[in-house]
């Protein structure tokens, strides 16, 4: 059985997570493709990670905001991701990648809310499991 998230969270807090996403996102690293992401998360004591995306002139040994936030939280001790924020600039919103989509799942239950904003507003409020139904998480290797 998937876990539940393990705390509602607020509106605030949704919108201090994109505020955060929104000012890591200035940044990034991206000489070659010029898009900047930003990615916040907020951990099962309340506290906000942060990361951008990273670059790097060997493409497949760059790495995307998401997977960074997520560094930071696992190395701040934080196991358990209750919230996710996006920000990217594009026509249509920017939403994690495959991967990330995965690595997130790692720490996320599928009710773990996912907005997704440009600089000026949320263009998208959905969830993990909206993102990436029918996943394979820690919960199945049990």
């Amino acid at each position: 059985m998937t876990p539940t998230n393990p705390a509602p969270v607020s509106d605030a807090e949704l919108q201090a997570l994109v505020d955060a996403a929104r000012a890591v996102r200035a940044h990034g690293h991206a000489p070659y493709s010029n898009f900047l992401v930003g990615a916040a998360v907020l951990d099962e004591a309340g506290r906000m990670h942060a990361g951008c995306n990273v670059e790097n002139a060997a493409y497949p040994q760059g790495w995307c905001a998401e997977t960074s936030a997520l560094a930071h939280l696992v190395s701040a001790g934080g196991r358990r991701v209750r919230a996710v924020a996006v920000v990217g600039v594009a026509a249509d919103p920017v939403t994690p990648c495959g991967g990330c989509r995965q690595k997130l799942r790692e720490f996320a239950a599928g009710d773990c809310p996912v907005w997704i904003a440009d600089l000026n507003t949320v263009r998208l409020r959905t969830t993990l499991a909206d993102l990436l139904p029918h996943s394979f998480g820690p919960e199945h290797l049990t």
